[in-house]
């Protein structure tokens, strides 16, 4: 006889009492943990402590560059610069001194002297040019620039900025204001004012996320099984990426990312593992009530390994490979952020199989000890949550049309999106980058922060300082500079009209490379930043396209269903769409700003879509993974349509509900922060998190279950040869 849950007006058919069922592939590794405990506890406790030994380095390890287009004619042209000109490339350091008067005065002297000699003892520096009338002295004589050329990486100079802009700024004063800036500052700011707000955001989250971990898990010892996963996952990732980052540079934004993906993942894991142990737990004991309690225990675990194992599993490998998709990307700082976080996901992912089932094994009943008064134990089955799925399945047009047309409808501003890479105000005011850079274009132009590098074979070089001097959009032109080693380049600097954030200069450079001779090479910090935009703009469809593709089928070859499979892939592009919809009537249109403390830059910064797409793409599919595999489990055990999706929902959807609130609480804590990029990280994926938990995971996608009804789990006779036999359910 099959079991099935009670529904309103159906008969209930009992299975008698009888034997668990064999284990399968993930039952036997549960089991095993379970019976290993002790060598399971070591193995982890090893690699934590090994790999954990690395983890403080982390911050100093990781890279803070590698924001590029590898492969473009920007990166060539700094490459060149290195090389061949001293290091006078983008990555080069500038040293601003502005006074109150002449630069020429002999006190000020001495404090550009005093500036040109800490930067000249730094053995990241090649060498330090002077000052120069005429091109580096402001033409009122009152601002001058001193040029620390780069001997080192990119990364390299950016932890040169990190230790020379404070000795630096420490020689203003009496009138005189030194500061250091420059792409290689500008990174150094951004990333230790982005560290500082996602850490301050960390604590501000922590108490709500521990609050709704007691609440969502029902007791103080079950809500600290996520946090055990999270720190096993982080730490061993955080190790693991200092050793990575001898063989190859990854950036530190790596680790950001990854301990916040590791505390998500570890939470939603360890929530749908414990509901599904609890109540198996209860089964057992109901089946057998005199069985000794570490053998229910153990057989517990089995149970809860094949059923809900199985979409952990399934939802962990979904998270790799959307985020594998942003490796097509050909950027370091994007390939190693998205690395690290598969990094962080895979260590959580193993713990979740083998450390959490063995911890959950030897808790047995314990583990609802310290448990909430109200909570009742072994409960898996939501009476509110089935409540809503037989609402649903009575009226699925009404509930559907409603949260589909309020989904189109947040998704519809997402047309006139515009993207760009950062302006220098996303740094605080008083940042070295950003106080240079005003210092510059006060005394020099707008355009003067972003000037432009073009390198050309000696020869033409005359020729080409003339091209760019009648080229509208170019203030002025530098002499060209051979250079000194012989290789037969010159380089010609020309500073543009517009500030280096202005779509304008996009213009100028297009012209500049179309009109130019073809072996003339244009770049800059500022046309590094347009080459990774439209790389960027170039990859998105293709990322998106590889994301969803993917996922689609792996959830077929999960599912063995294609129709569904295609319908929760689909239905993710909605979250999606809204979120984005949202991000632009806040961060491009300004809606809110004042609210939430920035200055819209009239766009969304040039990593977002194809990131945070990832991302979300990522969570969405583990909401997704968790419904639908409760319901194909609730299909297999009884054929029932309306069981399948009433079922899921009655099992799942305190889980969904529960995970997702605590990513909304840790994500919008981040849009309360200072600096603007962690903002938009924060509103984009926790509005995502919001509507794909409340309106398409709890609604949409039971509602599509129920109007595709059976024909949801068909597969048709060729693809049912074809794809693995997989099953969710336990009997």
């Amino acid at each position: 006889m099959k079991h099935q849950d009670p529904a309103p007006g159906r008969p209930v058919t009992t299975a008698p009492p009888g034997p668990a069922p064999s284990p399968g592939p993930l039952g036997r590794l549960g089991t095993w943990s379970v019976r290993h405990f002790k060598a399971v506890l070591a193995g982890w406790l090893l690699v934590v402590v090994g790999l954990g030994a690395f983890a403080p380095q982390v911050t100093s390890a990781l890279s803070g560059a590698g924001w590029q287009a590898d492969g473009s004619e920007s990166v060539k042209v700094r490459q060149v610069a290195e090389q061949h000109f001293a290091g006078n490339a983008s990555s080069a350091l500038q040293i601003v001194v502005a006074a109150d008067r002449p630069v020429s005065e002999p006190d000020v002297q001495q404090v550009i002297t005093r500036a040109g000699e800490i930067a000249a003892a730094d053995p990241r520096v090649s060498t330090v040019v002077a000052p120069q009338p005429g091109a580096t002295v402001s033409p009122d004589g009152r601002t001058a620039v001193l040029l620390a050329g780069a001997k080192a990486s990119p990364d390299d100079m950016v932890r040169a900025a990190d230790d020379l802009k404070g000795p630096l700024n420490a020689l203003s004063g009496e009138g005189v204001d030194v500061h250091a800036t420059g792409a290689s500052v500008l990174w150094s700011d951004f990333n230790k004012a982005n560290h500082d707000a996602m850490m301050k955001s960390e604590i501000m989250s922590w108490p709500v996320t521990l609050a709704i971990l007691v609440l969502a898990f029902g007791s103080l010892v079950a809500a600290g099984l996520p946090l055990l996963l999270t720190m096993a996952g982080l730490a061993a990732s955080a190790g693991s990426l200092v050793l990575i980052s001898h063989l190859f540079p990854v950036s530190v934004w790596a680790m950001n990312f990854a301990m916040m993906f590791a505390l998500a993942l570890g939470i939603d894991y360890a929530l749908f593992l414990v509901v599904r142990f609890r109540a198996a737990r209860a089964a057992a004991a109901r089946r057998n009530p005199g069985q000794d309690g570490r053998l229910a225990g153990a057989t517990a675990v089995a149970e809860t390994m094949d059923t809900a194992g199985k979409a952990v599993l399934l939802s962990g490998a979904t998270v790799l490979v959307s985020l594998s998709a942003v490796m097509l990307v050909p950027s370091p700082a994007f390939r190693s952020m998205a690395g690290g976080i598969m990094l962080a996901v895979l260590f959580v992912l193993a713990a979740t199989l083998t450390l959490l089932p063995a911890v959950l094994g030897r808790l047995g009943h314990r583990v609802d000890a310290l448990a909430l008064p109200w909570v009742k134990s072994g409960g898996h089955r939501s009476p509110r949550f089935a409540a809503w799925g037989e609402r649903l399945w009575r009226h699925p047009l009404r509930y559907g049309a409603l949260a589909l047309a309020a989904l189109i409808a947040l998704a519809a501003p997402v047309i006139g999106l515009r993207t760009a890479m950062p302006s220098i105000t996303v740094l605080p005011e008083d940042a070295s980058a950003r106080a240079g850079y005003t210092a510059v274009q006060q005394a020099f132009g707008p355009g003067a922060p972003g000037a432009l590098q073009i390198l050309t074979p000696t020869e033409g070089a005359a020729g080409v300082a003339a091209d760019l001097a009648a080229t509208p959009g170019i203030a002025g032109v530098m002499p060209a500079q051979p250079a000194a080693d012989g290789s037969g380049w010159s380089i010609v600097q020309a500073v543009p009209t517009v500030d280096p954030s202005s779509p304008d200069l996009g213009r100028t450079v297009d012209t500049l490379r179309a009109e130019l001779p073809s072996d003339t090479l244009v770049g800059g910090a500022a046309v590094e930043n347009l080459d990774l935009q439209h790389l960027l703009t170039e990859k998105t469809p293709l990322v998106i396209g590889v994301v969803m593709g993917l996922g689609f089928l792996l959830l077929l070859v999960a599912l063995r269903a294609p129709l569904i499979a295609a319908l929760g892939t689909a239905a993710s592009l909605l979250s999606t769409g809204a979120a984005f919809g949202v991000a632009r009537l806040v961060f491009q249109d300004g809606h809110g700003a004042g609210l939430l403390g920035f200055t819209s830059q009239g766009f969304l910064d040039g990593w977002a879509p194809v990131f945070f797409f990832a991302m979300i793409f990522a969570i969405a599919m583990d909401y997704t993974v968790f419904l639908l595999a409760s319901a194909k489990e609730h299909y297999e055990r009884t054929g029932d349509p309306r069981e399948a999706m009433v079922g899921a929902l009655a099992h799942s959807g305190r889980v969904v509900f529960a995970a997702a609130g605590v990513m909304v609480a840790v994500f919008f804590t981040f849009a309360l922060s200072g600096p603007l990029p962690p903002k938009e990280m924060g509103i984009v994926l926790g509005v995502a998190v919001l509507l794909d938990a409340a309106l398409v995971r709890l609604v949409l996608l039971p509602v599509l279950l129920r109007l595709t009804g059976a024909a949801a789990w068909r597969t048709p006779a060729w693809l049912d040869r074809v794809l693995p036999k997989i099953s969710f359910s336990h009997d």
